[in-house]
């Protein structure tokens, strides 16, 4: 299909109707209140969530196809950076980004690529990443297409991409260009931060 800018229209009529990726746990909270990495650290065992701007939201368990899109996409990514003996890092989830790298700003991207080593430590990631991919899915996108995709931007991700299991299409924000692109899962796309990787999806289509 040709690609098109995706407008902000497109997308509320898109995720319109769907679940939204959990109800804030801070919701009905003092507006001085909220919650911090502190918190997050605090969660029982195998409990996850992430913070937007003191916000909390809990994390659902991922589906088996998720799980296997997730370790394509990051398999193809790895082995791209080998070959070009590039440096930059790519990890997958759960790995903590702290994306504003304060106290109430805490995410777990699908996958996270990181060029500034200067960022990572043992902990994770303090500061936004250049690449961020997240899958969505019927309960994730509301957070994936508005608020995560808010936060990134205003973060300096450079590029941040949705894939939607439900759609089977790849929506692509460069943000350092100001640009956005929506693909299908039958087309290649190519990633900006890269001059030459090309990701086809039909291989996992």
């Amino acid at each position: 299909m040709e690609h098109r800018k995706m407008e902000r229209e497109d997308i509320f009529r898109m995720i319109e109707g769907g679940k939204s990726h959990g109800t804030p746990a801070s919701e009905g909270m003092p507006e001085d209140r909220g919650y911090t990495v502190r918190d997050i650290e605090a969660l029982p065992e195998g409990e996850r969530a992430e913070l937007i701007d003191g916000k909390m939201y809990m994390m659902a368990t991922p589906t088996l196809t998720h799980q296997e899109l997730l370790m394509w996409l990051s398999a193809t990514i790895w082995n791209y950076i080998r070959d070009k003996r590039g440096t930059c890092k790519v990890l997958p989830a759960p790995f903590a980004v702290y994306i504003k790298d304060d106290e109430h700003n805490y995410v777990e991207p699908d996958v996270t690529v990181i060029c500034d080593m200067d960022k990572l430590d043992e902990k994770g990631c303090h500061g936004a990443p250049d690449w961020a991919i997240e899958i969505a899915s019927p309960s994730s996108r509301t957070m994936d297409y508005i608020r995560k995709c808010a936060l990134y931007e205003q973060a300096g991700v450079r590029e941040y991409w949705i894939v939607d299991l439900e759609e089977r299409s790849v929506l692509v924000y460069s943000f350092e260009h100001g640009t956005s692109r929506q693909y299908t899962f039958f087309e290649p796309v190519k990633a900006g931060i890269y001059e030459d990787l090309i990701l086809d999806f039909e291989e996992v289509a």
